[in-house]
């Protein structure tokens, strides 16, 4: 296991945005199942996007940055005990079972709901639009569906990510929230790979966005399997 996102992407701290990004499509299309056969391949592809997810990021990287920076130089100072300490902090109250259980409905009714919909939008259409412009990838008409396509798909995922933004998750469903997250981290870098099949008909571009696209419905798979063990 890499010790950190930087040796994930098998780039030095001091990499450019530019050299994270090739390391990125790099390992993303050496794992591709289809030219790596391992069951470790899709953990590997994990990994790999987590750190790009925040790597890729120059806000992100800046504060994991400061994160490893502060991780190395951090003391810890003793606790200075004081005899008033016990009457220093008053107790929250505690969360009654009933408050959780409206919390979490409210959270299924207003977020996951909505924004499982539009993740099944975007994810569901991808192979209708591949099949469409295989049948001439260089016709204009073509195209411009691929195209709209694709803007209409950034609008569905703009819609999720302020969705998921407007509330917080219960804690008992927190692994099918980060689930949920890089799910549409992954299809957002998806829509960008396949967008740039117009500009240059490389068709590696289409793979890698498949690739990706694929691993976001393994980690929509994975937020429902998560929430029916709470079930």
């Amino acid at each position: 296991m890499a010790d950190n996102h930087y040796d994930t992407l098998k780039v030095n701290s001091s990499a450019s945005q530019a050299e994270i990004k090739q390391a990125y499509r790099r390992l993303v299309k050496q794992f591709h199942p289809d030219s790596n056969q391992e069951a470790a391949g899709h953990e590997q592809i994990i990994q790999i996007n987590a750190a790009y997810e925040v790597l890729g990021d120059a806000i992100n990287r800046r504060s994991y940055d400061q994160q490893i920076s502060d991780r190395h130089r951090v003391v810890r100072q003793p606790q200075q005990r004081s005899p008033y300490n016990q009457n220093q902090h008053r107790r929250t109250p505690r969360q009654t079972g009933r408050d959780a259980d409206e919390q979490l409905e409210k959270w299924l009714h207003h977020v996951y709901q909505p924004v499982n919909r539009l993740l099944c939008q975007i994810l569901n259409s991808l192979e209708a639009q591949i099949e469409n412009l295989a049948a001439d990838p260089f016709d204009d008409e073509l195209l411009d569906e691929f195209q709209n396509y694709i803007t209409t798909c950034r609008e569905w995922l703009k819609q999720a990510q302020m969705i998921f933004r407007s509330m917080p998750n219960p804690a008992n469903v927190a692994g099918a929230a980060v689930h949920l997250y890089y799910c549409l981290n992954q299809i957002g870098d998806g829509l960008d790979e396949l967008a740039y099949f117009p500009l240059n008909y490389d068709e590696r571009y289409l793979h890698t966005g498949q690739e990706l696209f694929r691993i976001a419905a393994g980690l929509q798979s994975d937020a429902q399997v998560s929430l029916e063990a709470i079930a």
